[in-house]
């Protein structure tokens, strides 16, 4: 009997150790469950944001050099990509029919002005018969109305010459102003026709840069620019595509007078000097416009996460608990959104990690310095 308690009492101390052992390692088990996770606590503060649009970069003057004529491609005084100067010789076309047909308006002119010649002496003849009374002042008339269709003959005659020398003239096709020759898609020797295109020719000691303001950004622009004429608003700097910033800063020069209805956006223009001629018509790049903004919240892009079109952050509350919170951006500028409500100074949210956490979740808090915050975002 005292062998049979002995061992009860035996098995409910094994029993009782089992069972703290248990409570321990769930315990243990609790606390490794609980993940440490950046944690970032917003501030206001004044900022300048630069925000980019695409650009579309354009000759200060681009035109296409067409034919005037129909004739023969005789030759051809440049190469393509080179620099030309103002009334430079570019194309010249074949030009003996044209010739040919100034030699015969020359000739009708002859005959028109010796024709008129004849005309004029036969109305001082006719005229002294009338003073005369010889014959009636009606042979007079004739005569008059005869010399003057001779004088209208001389004049469509010089105007005959006068085309035949423009025709002479627009065989020798020369630069309009100085510039880049673009491609020539034509040789010596082809037969083109009026108006065919030879090449165009770009005016690229400065370029125009076109680009595209969403209406609010516009409108926030424009608040800026009418509250400091004096600031450097309309100040833009242009990233090239492969990167690089261009060495020169270009300055805004017209905004359209309408807004697109069907993008909600309005076009700008801004001018930048091409002195090394590294900008061409048709290159593309990015328009990086500053704007001061005061006590701006910026939320970085990696702590929001989005649910039916809508913005969330995962606040974290005193007790490191997560709280799902939804906020209005006022713009999204580079790796930021720019806290327009739902969110305040001071707020703690998680910095990332969002796609393992949930609502309601315990989290060890991992405090992000501004250092650790351009960390995170490298």
């Amino acid at each position: 009997m005292i062998k049979r308690e002995h061992a009860y009492g035996w098995l409910w101390v094994i029993t009782a150790l089992l069972m703290a052992g248990c409570a321990s390692k769930n315990k243990e088990k609790s606390t490794q469950d609980t993940l440490q996770l950046p944690v970032l606590t917003l501030k206001a503060k004044d900022t300048v944001l630069q925000t980019a649009y695409v650009a579309d970069i354009q000759a200060n003057r681009n035109v296409e050099v067409r034919s005037r004529l129909r004739g023969f491609l005789e030759k051809i005084y440049v190469d393509e990509g080179k620099p030309v100067s103002k009334g430079q010789v570019l194309f010249k076309l074949n030009d003996e029919e044209y010739r040919v047909a100034m030699s015969k308006a020359k000739a009708a002119l002859s005959n028109a002005e010796a024709a008129a010649i004849a005309t004029r002496l036969e109305v001082d003849r006719v005229k002294m018969l009338v003073d005369k009374n010889v014959i009636s002042k009606s042979e007079l008339e004739v005569a008059k109305s005869k010399l003057k269709a001779d004088m209208a003959t001389i004049d469509e005659a010089r105007s005959n010459v006068q085309s035949a020398q423009n025709h002479i003239a627009y065989t020798t096709i020369r630069a309009p102003f100085d510039g880049i020759i673009d491609r020539i898609p034509l040789k010596s020797g082809s037969l083109i026709d009026e108006g065919t295109l030879l090449t165009s020719i770009s005016d690229i000691n400065s370029v125009y840069a076109y680009f595209s303001f969403p209406e609010n950004e516009y409108l926030r622009y424009q608040r800026a620019k009418n509250k400091n004429p004096q600031a450097d608003n309309d100040i833009v700097k242009l990233v090239l595509s492969d990167g690089s910033s261009y060495a020169h800063t270009g300055t805004i020069e017209t905004i359209e007078g309408e807004i697109e209805q069907n993008t909600g956006s309005i076009d700008l223009r801004a001018k930048f000097p091409n002195p090394h001629k590294l900008l061409r018509h048709g290159a593309s790049g990015k328009i990086y416009l500053s704007a001061d903004m005061d006590n701006a919240v910026m939320v970085p892009q990696k702590s929001v996460f989005e649910i039916q079109d809508q913005n969330f952050v995962y606040l974290v509350g005193p007790d490191n608990k997560l709280h799902m919170q939804s906020f209005t951006p006022l713009t999204r500028v580079s790796q930021y959104y720019i806290l327009k409500e739902g969110l305040k100074p001071g707020d703690r949210i998680l910095f990332e990690g969002t796609q393992n956490a949930r609502d309601g979740m315990v989290i060890k808090p991992k405090t992000v310095s501004p250092v650790q915050k351009l960390a995170y975002h490298k």
